[in-house]
């Protein structure tokens, strides 16, 4: 058995720990790329692929490139959303290798959403989910 000290070490220790996690979170950009059968089957694994090598070549430690199920606008894939900190979510469509490329250069380092490969300009109005 610990003592009450070495417990409350712990349990100090653990708290900074979830702490210094919560700040690091503070700036992450998250790319979730929509991995369905729809979406495997459009491509995108390469697509997902392509940003992990972009953000890996560039270093940038800051963000996670992670998986979701479906999404339901099958005729849109592959599809990604990219979650800036401060910003709304880009969801992103009909992508591949060097859309995702493009994406990681323009959005996520210099800041400037690619507008062109965004749902709202494919004729979806990605609030309403409609089409125009």
């Amino acid at each position: 058995m610990k003592s009450l000290q070495e417990l409350e070490q712990i349990r100090q220790e653990t708290l900074q720990r979830i702490n210094l996690r919560r700040e690091d979170k503070g700036n992450e950009v998250r790319v979730v790329v929509g991995m369905a059968t729809c979406g495997i089957a459009a491509g995108a694994r390469n697509v997902m692929m392509a940003f992990m090598t972009e953000a890996s070549k560039r270093k940038l430690n800051h963000v996670t490139i992670s998986q979701t199920g479906c999404v339901g606008t099958c005729r849109f894939e592959p599809m990604a959303d990219v979650f800036v900190p401060g910003q709304e979510k880009v969801t992103y469509v009909n992508l591949n290798e060097k859309k995702a490329a493009r994406i990681v250069s323009e959005h996520i380092v210099n800041g400037n959403p690619v507008r062109e490969f965004t749902i709202t300009n494919q004729g979806v109005d990605a609030e309403k989910g409609d089409a125009q």
